[in-house]
C-alpha cells in the first residue's frame, strides 16, 4: 500500500472510497509493515502482515490469515499478479473450499474471487528491449503458477477495454471464466486554492511560471528521458523563433535510482534547459494538487501505461494531456479532444510539445474544457464503482 510503489495502491484506495459510499464495507490485507507511516490515514481496516521475503515477496502469514477470514467476505479482489499474493489467495481459496466440503455444517458461503491485473498482462512486458530474461521467466511462471490462478478465478476485471484485449495476447492457455471492464474512476480533485498553490511553491520554484507537468514514477518505462530530449529539441527550435517556452516539471519518486540520476545529469549537461527543468521529487496532498492546477498541460510519453491515474487527475483539474498511444485510455482522450496523442518515441513527443507550444490560448482553453468534460463522462468515480458492484454481485 506504499504510494511510492506506483498507482495500484492509489487505485485500491479510490475504489474503496466509492464502494464505501455505496454501502459496501472493505478490508485490505497487505504485505506491509504494521507500523508503516503511509497506513496511518487509511479509514478502512488494513491488515499489514509484514513485508514479504525475496523477489517473490513470500509471507508465511498470508495463507493462514486468508483461510481464517474468507468466511467474513462476499468477494475477494486480488490487485496485481506475478507475486506471492495472487498465488496465496488462489491456494487459500482451494483450502477454504475443501474445508467447507469436509465440514458443510458450518453453512458458510464461499466468496467470489476476482483478479484485477492493472495492466500486468500487457504484451509490452514480453517484448520490451532488455526484458528477454524477465519475459522468459514470466512465460515459465505463467505455465507453472499464474495461468492456473487466472483461469481458476471467478472473474478478471479490467480498467479499460484496451487492457482487456491486450491481456489475451501474451500467454497460453488464457481462459478466464469471465472478463469484465469496470474502469477506474477517480474522486473529484482538491480545488485549486491559495493553500494548494503555496504548498506547491514550497516544493518547486516553477510555481507561478508557465510549465508542463509530468507526475509519476521516475522510471524508464514512463519515457521520461524521451520527454526531456524532446523538450530540449523544441526549446532550441522555439528560442530561435523567440517563442514563449513553458518550463518542465518532472515530479515523482525515483530520483535516487540509476535512471533518476541519469535524467538529472541529462538536464544538467544541457545549458539550453538546465534552468528550465525542475525535479521537486514526489508530491502529495496540497502540493500535488497545486502542481496539477498550476500547469498548462500534463505530459506522459510512456511506453506502457495501463490506465494512467495522473493523466485522469490532470483532466479532472481541466488540464489537457499530451500522451503516447501506449497509454491504454488514449482512444477515449482522443475521441473527447481532451488532449493530443502520438507515438512513444522522440519524434512523436517532439510533435506533441511543438503542437502545444504553437497552440493559441483559445485552443488551449478549449482543450482544457474538453479534458474536464471527458473526465466527467468517462473517468468519474461513480460509474466505475457501479460497474465494480455489478461485477461483484452478478452471479451469471
Amino acid at each position: 500500500m506504499d504510494p511510492e510503489k506506483g498507482g495500484v495502491c492509489q487505485a485500491v484506495r479510490t475504489l474503496i472510497t466509492g464502494l464505501e459510499e455505496s454501502g459496501i464495507k472493505n478490508e485490505v490485507v497487505s504485505l506491509d509493515e504494521p507500523d508503516a507511516g503511509f497506513l496511518i490515514n487509511d479509514k478502512f481496516p488494513v491488515h499489514a502482515l509484514g513485508k514479504g521475503k525475496g523477489l517473490w515477496c513470500y509471507n508465511g502469514y498470508l495463507i493462514p490469515w486468508l483461510t481464517d477470514n474468507f468466511h467474513r467476505f462476499d468477494a475477494v479482489i486480488v490487485h496485481g499478479i506475478w507475486l506471492y499474493q495472487s498465488y496465496a489467495v488462489s491456494k487459500a481459496m482451494r483450502i477454504f473450499k475443501k474445508n467447507q466440503s469436509v465440514n458443510p455444517s458450518r453453512n458458510t458461503s464461499i466468496p467470489d474471487l476476482l483478479i484485477m491485473p492493472h495492466g500486468m498482462l500487457d504484451p509490452y512486458f514480453q517484448r520490451a528491449t532488455g526484458r528477454k530474461i524477465k519475459a522468459l521467466r514470466n512465460l515459465l511462471y505463467y505455465k507453472l503458477i499464474e495461468g492456473a490462478v487466472i483461469n481458476g478465478a471467478d472473474s478478471m476485471i479490467f480498467t479499460c477495454e484496451t487492457e482487456r484485449l491486450l491481456a489475451r495476447k501474451p500467454f497460453r492457455p488464457y481462459n478466464p471464466k469471465k472478463e469484465i471492464v469496470v474502469g477506474l474512476g477517480l474522486e473529484e480533485p482538491v480545488l485549486g486554492t491559495f493553500f494548494t498553490e503555496r504548498a506547491f511553491a514550497d516544493k518547486c520554484q516553477a510555481a507561478g511560471q508557465d510549465y508542463i507537468l509530468y507526475m509519476g514514477r521516475i522510471h524508464e518505462k514512463k519515457g521520461v528521458d524521451i520527454l526531456i530530449q524532446a523538450y530540449a529539441y523544441v526549446t532550441d527550435m522555439h528560442k530561435r523563433r523567440k517563442t514563449r517556452i513553458p518550463s518542465l516539471v518532472i515530479a515523482g519518486p525515483g530520483l535516487e535510482t540509476a535512471f533518476g540520476k541519469q535524467i538529472q545529469l541529462q538536464v544538467y549537461n544541457s545549458p539550453l534547459i538546465r534552468n528550465a527543468v525542475y525535479f521537486p521529487g514526489m508530491l502529495t496532498g496540497n502540493a500535488k494538487w497545486g502542481a496539477f492546477h498550476g500547469c498548462e498541460a500534463f505530459a506522459l510519453s510512456s511506453h506502457q501505461e495501463n490506465f494512467g491515474i495522473s493523466v485522469v487527475e490532470a483532466m479532472a483539474c481541466g488540464k489537457p494531456v499530451l500522451i503516447s498511444n501506449q497509454v491504454n485510455i488514449w482512444k477515449e482522450i482522443e475521441n473527447g479532444e481532451a488532449g493530443m496523442v502520438s507515438a512513444d518515441n522522440l519524434s512523436g513527443t517532439i510533435d506533441l510539445l511543438n503542437r502545444w507550444i504553437i497552440f493559441s490560448e483559445e485552443e488551449k482553453k478549449r482543450m482544457g474544457k474538453n479534458a474536464r468534460i471527458c473526465f466527467e463522462k468517462t473517468f468519474a468515480l461513480k460509474p466505475a464503482v457501479s460497474r465494480l458492484v455489478y461485477a461483484i454481485t452478478n452471479k451469471d
